[in-house]
């Protein structure tokens, strides 16, 4: 086994026994140092042009991928081709990506002053061809491409970076021959960002695991005082606690209150027009919205907590209910995944059979990896249940991973009102169907905790 692969078996053997014991101790959740943790990325990356990339052109007939970006003017693409130690593109950075065929694999090139990491090899000398574009055009002219892919796309914005300056230039410099076959990489780059390798997949558990377990002690009586703590106090101990681990937060988290009130849903409200010091009391269902990023993977969850009135040792039976009805509806949504289904066909089928069940559903779930919201399948908007154009008639593919995110709504009598179940975690999509990442909410949890005897 070489050195390198010993490094990442050595380090992936850290994090999952990390795991366990950011569990048992709820206090300390382990993460890599960032030393380690530039290694883990740097060797994800390399196995991903090995393992990932080839497939990915051979299915959408691209034999070359060349991503252009310009410093802080970065394409999506590119920020996840790029060493952990580079956190910009350097001036013009020009990765080509040549698919030799069979075992030869990728070919993979900088036209740039030096190496881009230990990936993309340096291919250009300044002193011996001044002009970038021509070097470019050189590379190509020596490979001859049939079609050469560049990142640009009605409907994925992270698939559509390259500028329209780049653009012309590399047309004009490569020569009319070349640029008639200049084609959109759009479902090259899609399934570049939205498919997860076996390594990645062996990391994101833990990754999950943390912020499941950051989420739970938010959701507890050491932080929350009822009467006393409000929402945003709440949400600035999630975004302490994300800094306290020396992790980052993709999105602002948010933390919401239902309880037996005159006020009703409002889903624009929930995302935009929170009350800032609403105070956390006895009887209410909270509900949080929450993401950290780690190892270049993000993720997405959203979970419900119930404060316990005086009286209560358990979440009232209504609730439960209520939080039932969730449940079902993520089943009955993730048994229509299929290979080759559109989003648009899952959300269909998903909400009839809902709906016959007796539930009323809202769902609004998108892949997840590299970016919080992600290029891939759209499976609904909460603003569009009747389908998204584009993206959701993108199909499935295997190998995809997913924030299940929707809501069921229930009418509670004790409240007069209806309240919304809304339901957030991570999973995989592979041969076997969709699993949990780090498994999913099951019961509310109740703050104060209560012992398993009660």
């Amino acid at each position: 086994m070489k050195t390198s692969m010993k490094t990442f078996y050595t380090l992936l053997l850290m994090l999952f026994v990390a795991a366990p014991l950011a569990q048992a101790q709820n206090s300390d959740l382990e993460v890599l140092p960032m030393r380690e943790r530039a290694r883990v990325i740097d060797e994800l990356l390399e196995d991903r042009i090995k393992t990932v990339l080839p497939d990915l052109m051979r299915r959408t007939g691209i034999d070359m991928w060349v991503v252009v970006s310009r410093e802080y003017n970065e394409d999506p693409v590119i920020e996840t081709l790029l060493p952990a130690t580079w956190l910009a593109a350097r001036r013009r950075t020009i990765l080509v990506m040549y698919d030799r065929g069979g075992e030869q694999g990728i070919e993979t090139l900088a036209v740039a002053r030096y190496d881009v990491g230990t990936t993309f090899k340096k291919a250009w000398d300044k002193e011996q061809q001044p002009d970038q574009w021509k070097r470019l055009a050189e590379i190509i002219e020596e490979r001859d491409p049939k079609k050469i892919g560049v990142n640009q796309s009605k409907h994925w914005g992270l698939a559509d970076g390259i500028v329209a300056t780049d653009l012309e230039e590399m047309k004009a410099a490569i020569g009319k021959k070349y640029a008639n076959r200049v084609v959109s990489a759009e479902k090259l780059a899609v399934g570049w960002l939205e498919t997860r390798s076996e390594k990645e997949m062996a990391i994101y558990p833990h990754i999950v695991r943390i912020a499941h377990e950051i989420i739970a002690d938010g959701f507890s009586d050491k932080v929350i005082q009822p009467g006393v703590t409000t929402t945003e106090d709440l949400v600035w101990w999630y975004r302490e606690r994300i800094r306290e681990l020396k992790l980052i937060t993709w999105f602002h988290p948010s933390v919401s209150i239902q309880r037996a009130d005159p006020e009703s849903f409002d889903h624009l409200r929930s995302f935009s027009s929170r009350p800032e010091n609403n105070v956390i009391m006895p009887g209410d269902l909270l509900h949080v919205d929450f993401g950290i990023k780690y190892l270049r993977l993000n993720t997405d969850t959203q979970q419900h907590a119930y404060v316990l009135r005086p009286t209560e040792t358990k979440v009232p039976d209504y609730l439960k209910k209520a939080f039932d009805n969730g449940n079902r509806l993520q089943d009955i949504f993730t048994n229509n995944f299929k290979e080759g289904r559109t989003g648009n066909e899952v959300l269909k089928l998903s909400r009839e059979q809902a709906i016959a069940e007796g539930i009323k559903p809202s769902i609004y779930t998108h892949p997840i990896g590299f970016h919080g919201h992600a290029a891939g399948t759209t499976l609904g908007m909460w603003d569009a249940q009747g389908g998204v154009p584009g993206s959701g008639e993108y199909p499935l593919h295997l190998n995809t991973a997913y924030s299940i995110e929707l809501n069921a709504a229930t009418y509670i009598e004790e409240w007069g009102k209806e309240i919304r179940i809304m339901l957030e975690e991570d999973a995989y999509f592979d041969k076997s169907g969709v699993w949990y990442i780090d498994g999913r909410q099951k019961e509310i949890m109740t703050i104060p905790r209560v012992p398993a005897t009660q």
